[in-house]
């Protein structure tokens, strides 16, 4: 296994400079935001991905020595509005990941607000098998990330149809794969080591995000969170400063047979707000890892 992270946490910094400290720090690999540039970061610009524009990228990576995990665009694939926006710019990143050599493009299954989960089930059915298809062709794999996004469902309910171990079966039977966050199942009451275990053949990336319980809140929203628009009854955390047990996970994840990346995806609002203290939460996480993802 490689211990990577996700560029997304330093929007501001150039791609060069992230993958120079990123190998100067220790880590292995990077998962590298690939948005349209008016939606989100984009450190790969895969909407003019243009022979300089590889060439560019290529460079990085070989003179750090990093390897490029993944390329990250996790939107709705379901939207009602945007969907087939979104399903265009997830093929423009599957051939930017294809002419790069890296082996998954991550994204969201998604859903539609407006109908049933049955019908939503459905739907995808029909949108993500040829997405799986074009992947396919190029030697690419399309990997689904278990974030609930309760902020996609007016109401908080899963906006992203691929948060529980019911829902991996189901989108493995479209050719998905899973991109493995053990932080959204503490915030469902799973335990992230069981529900790994049966899945890791199913695993074609791993991120590391951990998850804090706030005193008291649990008893006072329960699971669902509040319906009155303060802060919900957790938050995300770097490794090593939340409830993951890490050493189970990646153990797991040695005796599974998992040889990918481990990515952590820095969400934690403790050590962000500058890139200085963002780095400083990546460090804390590489130094709860490392030792674990090498052993």
């Amino acid at each position: 296994m490689k211990l990577g992270f996700l560029t997304a946490c330093l929007p501001g910094e150039d791609l060069a400079d992230i993958a120079k400290w990123a190998a100067g720090r220790g880590f292995e690999a990077l998962e590298v935001a690939a948005w349209p540039e008016k939606d989100g970061v984009n450190h790969i610009r895969v909407d003019s991905f243009d022979q300089p524009e590889r060439a560019r990228v290529a460079k990085i990576f070989e003179e750090t020595g990093l390897t490029l995990s993944s390329l990250a665009y996790y939107e709705n694939n379901l939207h009602p509005g945007r969907g087939p926006a979104v399903n265009d710019h997830l093929r423009r990143c599957i051939d930017a990941a294809a002419e790069l050599g890296c082996p998954t493009v991550g994204t969201f299954v998604g859903r539609d607000p407006g109908l049933p989960v049955a019908d939503n089930l459905r739907l995808a059915e029909e949108v993500f098998p040829p997405l799986v298809e074009y992947a396919g062709q190029r030697g690419v794999a399309v990997v689904i990330e278990n974030c609930v996004m309760k902020s996609w469902h007016p109401d908080g309910y899963p906006g992203n149809l691929a948060y529980s171990p019911e829902l991996w079966e189901w989108m493995f039977t479209l050719g998905l794969k899973l991109n493995f966050d053990p932080s959204h199942l503490v915030a469902l009451g799973i335990d992230p080591v069981a529900a790994a275990v049966p899945y890791i053949p199913h695993m074609a990336h791993v991120q590391a995000k951990d998850t804090q319980i706030l005193p008291g809140t649990l008893d006072r929203y329960g699971f669902y969170g509040p319906v009155s628009g303060e802060k919900g009854w957790y938050r995300f955390r770097v490794p090593g400063r939340g409830l993951v047990d890490w050493t189970g996970l990646v153990d797991a994840l040695h005796e599974g047979g998992y040889e990918g990346v481990v990515s952590v995806e820095h969400e934690d609002p403790v050590w962000s707000g500058t890139p200085e203290r963002v780095r400083a939460g990546l460090g804390i996480a590489h130094d709860t890892l490392r030792g674990l993802v090498s052993g």
